[in-house]
């Protein structure tokens, strides 16, 4: 009976990629079936909620020293561990549900609060990582982000013990899922023989490139042709990017060599991997992808939710539009808003040709969800979302920016407008009076006609993917993780279902890595205008208009989505990684 330990932030709140993967995976009758026990462990955030509370509305707490909670028969120990660290354990189970799936299960959740520790304890343990894997802890100290997770690992490894994983019977695996685990990683490595772990480290991304390639003014389009081409000539990261070692994600991130096994959910990350150092190059290294949903629907019900959003077009802009594209995501620079514009201008000059409109529903924002009262208060003053302001409750700086192209798009555009909706929830209690009242999230998903998703830093991307199984064409950038899982999936073909856009391509000689490296925003420019035009000139050459071709589009989607489950990636992933770092040895050799 294989236990997992899966190390997070997001083992209460899900914030973002991970908290879907383990939902995913929590909800997955094949990876259940294999991995029936399953222990979730993070830092306590004082934000959390309090007493009965504290694990969620569908939690149950058995021992909190915060709360004067001691349910656990494992009381006693969780206290001698609290006196050790100086620190305070929650501890109980939260349940998981997919609608999709009809499957639940109720992992065990850890929390620690490390607001206080036992100086005494961490200096020692920054000593064994300084001594054992080079990582200088005394740099980076003064950044919480880093020293919260390395507090909480001893004292995580401890309760581990005390319930039990890691014994000499079966091995446990303790999952870090993206840097945050890391350090619990390591205090399993520095057990060797003395206990059963083995370690895996979960790359939901490679933090040192991802903060390159958001800064860098050429993006991906440097980036990829530049790692290329130094791989190709032997060279990695800090030879050609130059040192990193200020960066603490990336002193972490360089540390998972020292697992047992590395996991990367897309290409470009295993890539990404292996470009950190040679030290990575002999560390077991897979594939494991994201799942997706796949839901079957039929061509009614996917009409159903398209005249909802084009009446939903008609309340705000006065017409019913022949094309719903949506993209619906976090605003980040990694998301690449802007390239939505630029394949949408060569799709206004083609719509008016063809006597044809479209709307792009885009859902993003960079603040927590806005109070109902708020929205209607916009709506009603000024034709939110149609029209915004800058300044809270309406547009933080980012999305300000981001609204100044949209608004400028509009301003040219006849055929074509783009709906700026900075608020998740897509109902009328989230998103004002206007909206449908019988629309609801939903709707966005099965309705469009297309999703966009052309992300310059992308490791997966489950929600420009997302929609295939309904029959939506599916618009991303070649270096997302999906794309190469919908050509795996696909038998290395393509699918009118999805689009790819490479604005890594490049025209002309060979380049040497030093001279790609110049590539800026004004050769990115020239490139992403010419793939904007090619992804336009597709797009609405595969657009169905007839019952039978949205059908097809069903049909084809519900299928390769299938094929793309997180039932598909347990078997074909996770679960062979997760058995083979079970029989590695590389942990006690380490040690």
């Amino acid at each position: 009976m294989q236990t997992a330990v899966h190390v997070t932030h997001e083992a209460i709140q899900k914030i973002g990629g991970i908290g879907a993967v383990l939902h995913g995976l929590l909800t997955s009758k094949t990876y259940l079936a294999s991995v029936p026990r399953n222990i979730l462990v993070g830092p306590y955030w004082p934000s959390d909620a309090r007493g009965e509370d504290r694990l969620g509305p569908q939690g149950e707490v058995l021992y909190s020293s915060l709360d004067n909670l001691y349910r656990s028969p494992l009381a006693s120990r969780f206290r001698e561990i609290e006196q050790t660290f100086d620190v305070a354990i929650v501890y109980g189970r939260r349940k998981y549900f997919s609608k999709e799936t009809g499957v639940s299960s109720t992992p065990e959740v850890l929390l620690i609060d490390v607001a206080r520790y036992d100086a005494a304890k961490i200096a020692e343990f920054k000593y064994q990582l300084w001594k054992t894997f080079g990582l200088e802890s005394a740099r980076y100290e003064d950044t919480w982000d880093f020293e919260q997770y390395v507090r909480l690992a001893a004292p995580a490894l401890a309760a581990l013990h005390a319930l039990g994983a890691g014994s000499e019977f079966e091995p446990c695996v303790i999952l870090s899922h993206e840097y945050m685990g890391i350090p619990t990683a390591l205090a399993a490595v520095l057990e060797g023989e003395r206990s059963n772990f083995r370690t895996i480290f979960y790359a939901h991304e490679v933090a040192p490139m991802r903060r390159i390639i958001e800064a860098h003014p050429g993006h991906d389009t440097m980036f990829y042709n530049v790692m290329r081409a130094a791989i190709v000539q032997g060279h990695y990261l800090e030879e050609v990017f130059g040192d990193q070692s200020s960066f603490y994600k990336h002193a972490l991130v360089k540390t998972a060599r020292f697992c047992d096994g590395i996991f990367a959910v897309g290409d470009y990350v295993l890539k990404e991997i292996r470009f950190l150092g040679p030290d990575f190059q002999h560390v077991d290294s897979q594939l494991a992808y994201n799942g997706v949903p796949h839901w079957r629907i039929t061509v009614d019900e996917k009409m159903a939710s398209r005249h909802k959003l084009q009446a939903y077009c008609h309340t705000l802009l006065g017409y019913e539009p022949t094309y719903i594209f949506t993209h619906v995501t976090r605003l980040v620079p990694s998301k690449g808003l802007w390239r939505d514009l630029r394949v949408l201008e060569h799709v206004e000059s083609m719509l008016r040709e063809r006597n044809e409109t479209a709307v792009l529903f885009a859902l993003s924002t960079e603040v927590p969800m806005r109070r109902s009262d708020d929205i209607h208060k916009m709506e009603k003053n000024y034709r939110w979302p149609v029209v915004h302001r800058e300044g809270l409750p309406d547009l933080s700086n980012g999305e300000a920016l981001y609204y100044q192209g949209v608004q400028e798009f509009n301003a040219r555009a006849r055929n074509c407008k783009v709906v700026f909706i900075n608020q998740f929830g897509f109902d009328a209690k989230s998103c004002g009076s206007r909206v449908p009242a019988d629309m609801d999230f939903m709707d966005i998903r099965k309705g469009a006609d297309a999703e966009f998703g052309q992300s310059i830093y992308e490791p997966f991307g489950i929600a420009q993917v997302e929609p295939i199984s309904f029959g939506g064409i599916c618009v991303f950038s070649s270096v997302c993780g999906c794309a190469g899982f919908v050509e795996a999936a696909n038998d290395n073909e393509p699918t009118p279902n999805v689009i790819v856009g490479d604005y890594t391509s490049l025209i002309g000689p060979t380049l040497r890595a030093d001279q790609l490296l110049l590539i800026g925003q004004p050769q990115r420019d020239e490139i992403e205008d010419r793939v904007a035009a090619k992804v336009a000139r597709e797009l609405l050459g595969r657009l169905p208009h007839t019952p039978a071709e949205f059908q097809e589009f069903i049909d084809r989607g519900f299928a390769l989505a299938a094929r793309m489950s997180w039932d598909a990636v347990a078997a074909d992933y996770v679960l062979p990684g997760i058995l083979r770092a079970s029989r590695a040895k590389r942990l006690q050799q380490i040690a």
